[in-house]
C-alpha cells in the first residue's frame, strides 16, 4: 500500500521572470556583464549571465528618454521627460546628483572616453556639454533647426570634437576648444538616427531613415562614400578589422579588401527589416546578410511587423546585441555548421516584457523548461536555470491561447498550442519545428489536452462551442522536415452553448471533461464523445477543470469565486471551497489528490486541504489576474503567470520551514537557559540582551524586577539601559506601553520609563523611530494611574474623621481615664485628636509612597521630554509635595468643623438611650 503524500503547507517564490524593459533607451556595461533598460519611469539593471534584475533605480514618474554608462561601469546617467538628468551610483543604487539639463526632454546622451564629460542633446534644439565631477555646464551649442537625436564624442583626444545630428537631416561638428560649430554636414534627407566614429580609418559614419549610410572623412569632413542600404536604419556599428564577426562575410570580398592595401571600413546595420547586414564601405558592398528575420513575425496585418530599434557590439566584437521593437534583447554570435559554413545565430534571448501571459506549461521530460504563451503569435521556451528565453516557436498567425505538453516517444517531446487563428499546432521541442497542424475549428481554440496514457490523440475546444478529437500520429518520420502534416479529426460534437474554456482528460483516457462559459461542466466518454454527466451548480462560467489523479472525481473553478469537487458517478457536488474575492481562473490537484491549489483574478494563490475543507495558506505575488497555473509532475514546483506580465516560480518549502522552526525552537531553549543563568549570576546586561533577542516581554519584565531588587539598583539600571541601541529602545518602549496598561505592572513600567528618560538625552530619544506614537500610547494610562492614586490618597482623609469619631466615643485609656466618663471635656478631646493625627500622618506617608514614585517619574518624564517634545504635562504635581502642616487645609477644616459639632453636642448620650428605648 502506497504511503500518503505529505501535505504541503507553504510555497516560496524562488525566482521571477519580470518586466525589465518597456521600450526606449538601453545601455550596455563596458564588459557586457549587465545592461540598463528603461522600464516606464524606472531603470532596471539586468545581469546578462543570470537574466535576473540586479537593481531597480526609481524615477520621477516620467518615462526615461536617454541612458549612458561611464567607461568604468560604476555610474549611470539617466534622463526623463521631466527634463532632469540624474547621476546614479550602480553599486549602491543611490542618486549622486540631479539637475535640469534642457528646456525640453533629453533625446540622447554620451559620455566621453575619459568619463569626465557628458554631452546631451534635447528637443529644445540645443547641445550641452557637462563636467561630470563638478556638475556644471562647460559648453552650450545651438544651431540645429529641430530635435537633436544623436550625439557622439570624437575618440581622438588630440582633436576635441563633438558630433550631433538631428531631425533637420544635418550633422554639426562642434570644436570644444574653440566652442563653436566648425562645419555642417548636409547629405542626409531624413532624421539622423545613429552616429559612430572609426579611429582606425579616421572617419565618421552617419545613418538615418533615408535608407543610406554616409562615410565622412575626419580630416576635411568631406563625404567619402554613400552606401545605399534600402531600409530605414536605426543603428550602425563599426566592426573592427579582424573581428570574429567577419567570419560570416563573403570570403572573396575579404580577400579583395586585404589585397587593396587600404584600411577597410566594415560596419554593421540593423533597421526596419529586422535583419543584420555587414557592409564594406569601399564599393558600398554588402558582405553578409541574414537569411531570415528573428524579430519580424509573419502576420496578416502589415502594420504589426516588427524590426530592430537598436544595436551594440559586445566586447572584442565577438557578437552583437540587437534590440527589437517588441522589447526583446537578442544576442548574436558566430555559429559554425558541420559543413564549415558560418552564420550569425541567436545564442541568448532576454525578454523585456512578456505582455499578458495567457498560458504556461512545464515541458514534459525537461526539468528546467517552461513553455509560455503571451499576447503574441510566438511561443517562448524558458530555461528556468538562467531565466532566459531558450527558444521561440513561430508559426501561429494570431495570439496563442492554450498549451499542453507530453512525451511522445523516447526521442520526441511534443508541445501543443491553440490560438485565435482557429488552428492547433504540434511542435517538436527538441528541434523547434512545427510537425503537425489541426485545422477545422471555426473560432479561436481556447482549450486543448493530450491523452494521458497512450499519447496518440488530443482533444481541443473552441469558441465555436465544439470539441474535436484529433489523431496525433503519422508525423514521426517527418519531425525534422519543413512542412508539417495535417491531423485528421476522429470525432466532433457540439458540447456547450457558449465558449469552451478548459478541457481535461482522465488518467486512463476513458473520459474527457469540458468547462464552459454556460456555467456547466460535462463529462464525455472517449473516443466517441458520448455525453455522460452534466455538472450543474456554478453560478458563473467555468474557467478550469481537472480530473483527480486517484479518485473518481473532477475539480472545477468558476467565475462565482468558488472551487468545487464533483463525483463522476452521479455528478453531485462533494466539496465547495470559498475564499477568493474574485473569479477563480485556474485550479489543480496536489499531494496525490489530497490538496488543491487555486489561482484567481484577485492575484492570489490559495492552498486548500480537501479533508479539512479549509485554506491553509495564501500567496500574494501578482498584481493582477492570474491566467496561468501549472504544477510540475513531482509537485515541488509551481509556475504562475498573469496580466501583470510576471512569471513566478514557486518551490515547496514545507520541509525547510519545519526544519527552520525546529532549529529556532532549539535556539530559544538554549537562550532561555542562558537567561536563567545570567539572572542567577546577576549579569543583568546579558539577561536583558537575551530577553530582547527572545522578544519575550514577560521575561524582560522579570529582569527589571530583579534589577529593582538589587542593592545598587540605580547605577545598574542606568548602565544596562545605556547599552541599548535604537532598535532595542523602540522595542523597550513598546513593551513599556503594554505593561503600563495593566495595574499589576504599571509600577515597573513607570520606573523603567523614568530611568530611561534619565539615561538618554532628548535628542537621542527623538531619533527612535515611532517615538511619538509610543509616548502617545503611554501617556493616557499614566494619567489614569496617577489619578487613581490621587483619589486613593484623598480617600485616606476619611481615616482622620473615623479615628476622631472613635476617640470621642471610646477614648484611649492610656491618655486620660476620665475622658470615658466626661464627654464634654473638649480640651482633652482635641489633645487626643492631635496625637492620633500625628500617627495618621506617618501612616499616610507610607500608604502614599507609590504615589510619590508616580509623581517623581511623571515629573522626570516631563522634564526630560520637555526639551525635545512637550508630550507629558509638566503641571501635574504630586500631592505629597505639600508641607505636612499644609496638607489640604480646606479638607482638614471641614473635618474639624464636623468634629467640633459632634464633640460639643451634650445630648449625644441621651439620644443613644432614646434610640434604645424606642427600639
Amino acid at each position: 500500500m502506497a504511503t500518503p503524500a505529505p501535505l504541503k503547507k507553504n510555497y516560496k517564490c524562488t525566482s521571477a521572470v519580470e518586466v525589465f524593459y518597456t521600450g526606449g533607451p538601453v545601455a550596455m556595461g563596458p564588459n557586457a556583464s549587465f545592461v540598463a533598460c528603461a522600464c516606464a519611469d524606472q531603470i532596471k539593471v539586468v545581469d546578462l549571465d543570470s537574466g535576473l534584475v540586479r537593481c531597480t533605480l526609481e524615477g520621477d514618474s516620467e518615462p526615461i528618454t536617454a541612458l549612458s554608462i561611464t567607461p568604468d561601469g560604476t555610474c549611470l546617467f539617466a534622463a526623463s521627460r521631466s527634463r532632469l538628468v540624474k547621476l546614479w551610483h550602480l553599486s549602491t543604487s543611490t542618486c549622486i546628483r540631479s539637475w535640469k539639463a534642457h528646456e525640453g526632454p533629453v533625446s540622447d546622451m554620451k559620455v566621453d572616453a575619459s568619463g569626465g564629460l557628458l554631452a546631451t542633446g534635447g528637443a529644445d534644439r540645443a547641445v550641452f556639454v557637462w563636467d561630470v565631477e563638478r556638475g556644471y555646464c562647460t559648453h552650450a551649442f545651438r544651431g540645429h533647426a529641430g530635435v537633436v537625436t544623436a550625439v557622439v564624442f570624437n575618440i581622438d583626444r588630440k582633436r576635441l570634437l563633438l558630433f550631433s545630428g538631428g531631425d533637420d537631416a544635418t550633422i554639426r561638428v562642434w570644436d570644444l576648444v574653440k566652442k563653436k560649430c566648425v562645419v555642417v554636414l548636409e547629405k542626409h534627407f531624413s532624421t539622423i538616427t545613429s552616429l559612430v566614429v572609426s579611429t582606425s580609418s579616421d572617419c565618421l559614419l552617419s545613418a538615418g531613415r533615408d535608407k543610406v549610410v554616409n562615410v565622412w572623412n575626419m580630416q576635411d569632413f568631406s563625404l567619402q562614400t554613400t552606401v545605399p542600404v534600402y531600409e530605414p536604419i536605426e543603428a550602425v556599428c563599426i566592426v573592427p578589422d579582424g573581428s570574429e564577426l567577419l567570419q560570416v562575410c563573403n570570403k572573396k570580398k575579404l580577400e579583395e579588401a586585404k589585397v587593396s592595401g587600404a584600411v577597410p571600413v566594415w560596419f554593421l546595420t540593423v533597421g526596419e527589416r529586422g535583419i543584420i547586414r555587414i557592409w564594406l564601405a569601399e564599393g558600398a558592398t554588402c558582405v553578409y546578410e541574414q537569411v531570415s528575420s528573428d524579430p519580424v513575425v509573419v502576420t496578416e496585418k502589415e502594420e504589426e511587423k516588427r524590426g530592430f530599434v537598436g544595436a551594440a557590439l559586445l566586447p572584442s566584437a565577438e557578437g552583437v546585441m540587437c534590440i527589437t521593437s517588441d522589447q526583446r534583447l537578442l544576442f548574436y554570435h558566430v555559429i559554425k555548421s558541420d559543413a564549415g559554413d558560418c552564420s550569425l545565430g541567436v545564442m541568448k534571448r532576454l525578454i523585456g516584457n512578456n505582455d499578458e501571459v495567457t498560458d504556461l506549461k512545464f515541458v514534459s521530460g525537461e526539468a528546467n523548461l517552461l513553455a509560455v504563451a503571451t499576447n503574441l503569435e510566438q511561443i517562448r521556451i524558458y530555461d528556468l536555470r538562467t531565466a532566459t528565453c531558450r527558444q521561440e516557436l513561430f508559426g501561429h498567425k494570431d495570439i496563442v491561447l492554450c498549451l499542453d505538453s507530453c512525451i511522445y516517444s523516447s526521442s520526441i517531446t511534443l508541445l501543443a498550442s491553440g490560438g485565435k487563428d482557429h488552428s492547433v499546432r504540434l511542435w517538436n521541442v527538441g528541434t523547434g519545428h512545427c510537425v503537425a497542424i489541426a485545422e477545422g475549428h471555426m473560432a479561436a481554440v481556447g482549450a486543448l489536452a493530450f491523452s494521458k496514457k497512450t499519447k496518440k490523440f488530443l482533444v481541443s475546444g473552441s469558441s465555436d462551442h465544439t470539441i474535436k478529437v484529433w489523431s496525433a500520429t503519422g508525423f514521426e518520420d517527418r519531425a525534422s522536415k519543413d512542412w508539417p502534416v495535417l491531423l485528421s479529426s476522429l470525432a466532433t460534437v457540439a458540447a456547450h452553448d457558449k465558449d469552451i474554456n478548459s478541457i481535461a482528460i482522465a488518467p486512463n483516457d476513458s473520459l474527457v471533461c469540458t468547462g464552459s462559459q454556460d456555467r456547466t461542466a460535462r463529462i464525455w466518454r472517449l473516443p466517441e464523445l458520448v455525453l455522460g454527466v452534466t455538472l450543474r451548480g456554478h453560478k458563473k462560467g467555468i474557467w478550469s477543470v481537472q480530473f483527480s489523479p486517484v479518485d473518481q472525481c473532477v475539480l472545477t473553478a468558476s467565475g462565482d469565486k468558488t472551487v468545487r469537487i464533483w463525483a463522476l458517478s452521479d455528478g453531485s457536488c462533494l466539496k465547495t471551497f470559498e475564499g477568493h474575492t474574485s473569479s477563480v481562473l485556474k485550479a489543480s490537484f496536489l499531494s496525490r489528490g489530497m490538496q488543491v491549489i487555486s489561482a484567481g483574478a484577485d492575484g492570489l494563490l490559495k492552498l486548500w486541504t480537501i479533508k479539512a475543507n479549509e485554506c491553509i495558506n495564501t500567496f500574494d505575488r501578482h498584481e493582477d489576474k492570474i491566467w496561468a497555473l501549472d504544477v510540475r509532475a513531482t509537485d515541488e514546483m509551481l509556475a504562475t503567470g498573469g496580466s501583470d506580465s510576471v512569471i513566478n516560480l514557486w518551490m515547496d518549502s514545507t520541509q525547510e520551514d519545519e526544519e527552520e522552526a525546529l532549529r529556532k525552537e532549539e535556539e530559544e531553549t538554549l537562550k532561555d537557559q542562558d537567561l536563567s543563568n545570567a539572572l542567577a549570576n546577576t549579569d543583568y546586561a546579558t539577561a536583558l540582551q537575551l530577553a530582547f533577542e527572545l522578544k519575550r516581554p514577560f521575561k524582560l519584565l522579570n529582569v527589571f524586577f530583579e534589577l529593582f531588587r538589587s542593592k545598587q539598583m540605580g547605577m545598574q539600571v542606568h548602565n544596562v539601559l545605556k547599552k541599548l541601541d535604537k532598535e532595542h529602545l523602540r522595542l523597550l518602549l513598546s513593551y513599556v506601553r503594554e505593561w503600563n496598561t495593566k495595574p499589576k505592572f504599571c509600577h515597573a513600567a513607570q520606573r523603567v520609563l523614568a530611568e530611561l528618560f534619565y539615561a538618554f538625552p532628548p535628542k537621542e530619544l527623538l531619533e527612535v523611530s515611532g517615538l511619538r506614537e509610543l509616548i502617545e500610547g503611554i501617556l493616557p494610562y499614566t494619567e489614569r494611574h496617577f489619578n487613581r492614586l490621587d483619589r486613593l490618597h484623598r480617600s485616606t482623609f476619611l481615616l482622620d474623621y473615623t479615628l476622631a469619631s472613635m476617640s470621642v466615643l471610646n477614648p484611649l485609656e492610656t491618655h486620660n481615664p476620665s475622658i470615658r466618663q466626661s464627654n464634654t471635656n473638649e480640651e482633652d478631646t482635641f489633645s487626643t485628636l492631635n496625637q492620633l493625627t500625628a500617627t495618621d500622618t506617618s501612616n499616610l506617608k507610607q500608604l502614599t509612597s507609590t504615589s510619590e514614585e508616580f509623581g517623581q517619574a511623571k515629573l522626570g518624564s516631563s522634564n526630560r521630554i520637555g526639551e525635545g517634545e512637550a508630550i507629558f504635562e509638566s503641571e501635574i504635581i504630586s500631592v505629597t509635595d505639600y508641607p505636612e502642616s499644609e496638607t489640604l487645609p480646606r479638607r482638614k477644616k471641614k473635618k474639624q468643623r464636623k468634629l467640633s459639632i459632634s464633640e460639643t453636642n451634650e445630648n449625644l448620650p441621651a439620644r443613644k438611650k432614646h434610640k434604645q428605648r424606642g427600639g
